[in-house]
């Protein structure tokens, strides 16, 4: 790879997703449920992210860690098939792929992930000067990665030093430990993207205006997702609300805030305005609910605007 030829690299975890959908009811202890739809796709918050901002026409590069297996296989075909860049992936033949079990019922789902792979990557797989090829890093799911997660101050201000812009997005801790030091670790993200339920967790806040308060005094920007209710940033003292675009025929919800990440991270690479960035990511979420599976909704840039403008009447 050339000198700065990726506008975007991607620390994460990668796994399939096993989705089971039109359950009859929610699973109880020694009764078999049944499911009447099944789909084995990419998984992984990170990985989500990757294809849909490299489907809007970013350039996108992966460091993350698999093992050398069928569901490993399914992982780099599904991102090489996204024109991910996937030389910097590291492939383990001791290590099995990671794979989450997903059961959607309606717009909510329940989750089990053997983590595999994903856990074994750490700050010692990642070259500096791989970094440096990039413009922007992105780091996500923290809490399913301790190799990554001991090392995270480390690693943005890595990044940092290389010149990059950089974004976190936490993601759910399943210990609901929240033990990120965050004081430290927020000077080296420009952009901070946790949803709801995270930020109020990971403050010990009950609302996300205390939440942004306890913060402010250390990030850059702050940008939380809000399902139905849009999203709200908050930078340099001005906070701002963007209202939701609307899908009345959800199809699944998985992978929207990784693509409300996409959306996000697409525009701000080009220096556009947070609002127009914020504006963009709450499009790219909703657009994620129109087809099952993360990142079935994103093909090309053309096709993806042609699907906005049927769905939400945006026009580009």
């Amino acid at each position: 790879m050339n000198s700065k030829n990726m506008d975007v690299i991607v620390i994460g975890e990668l796994n399939v997703d096993l989705i089971l959908n039109n359950i009859d009811s929610f699973p109880e202890m020694g009764k078999e449920k049944l499911a009447h739809k099944m789909d084995l796709v990419l998984g992984s918050s990170s990985a989500i992210f990757a294809s849909n901002l490299s489907s809007l026409g970013a350039k996108v590069g992966f460091i993350g860690k698999i093992g050398n297996d069928i569901f490993g296989n399914l992982v780099k075909e599904s991102l090489k098939s996204k024109n991910v860049q996937i030389e910097l992936l590291k492939i383990d033949d001791k290590l099995k792929t990671g794979a989450t079990i997903v059961l959607n019922f309606d717009e909510d789902r329940a989750m089990v992930t053997h983590t595999g792979a994903m856990e074994h990557l750490t700050i010692d797989d990642i070259n500096p000067d791989d970094l440096a090829k990039s413009k922007h890093l992105h780091v996500s799911s923290v809490f399913l990665q301790p190799g990554i997660k001991n090392n995270i101050v480390e690693i943005f201000r890595m990044a940092k030093e290389k010149g990059l812009t950089t974004s976190l997005d936490p993601q759910w801790d399943p210990a609901e430990k929240w033990d990120l030091d965050l004081e430290n670790l927020l000077s080296f993200v420009d952009v901070f993207i946790p949803n709801e339920e995270e930020i109020k967790h990971l403050t010990g806040k009950q609302n996300v205006n205390d939440a942004i308060d306890m913060l402010n005094g250390f990030a850059n920007t702050i940008v939380v997702k809000m399902g139905s209710k849009g999203s709200v940033s908050w930078h340099k003292g001005q906070l701002n609300m963007e209202p939701a675009f609307l899908n009345k025929n959800v199809v699944d919800a998985i992978g929207a805030g990784d693509s409300f990440d996409a959306g996000f991270i697409y525009m701000f690479v080009q220096g556009k305005e947070l609002k127009e960035c914020q504006r963009f990511g709450n499009l790219m979420g909703a657009l994620n609910t129109t087809a099952a599976g993360g990142t079935a909704a994103f093909t090309n840039f053309s096709e993806i605007m042609e699907k906005a403008k049927n769905y939400f009447n945006y026009d580009y």
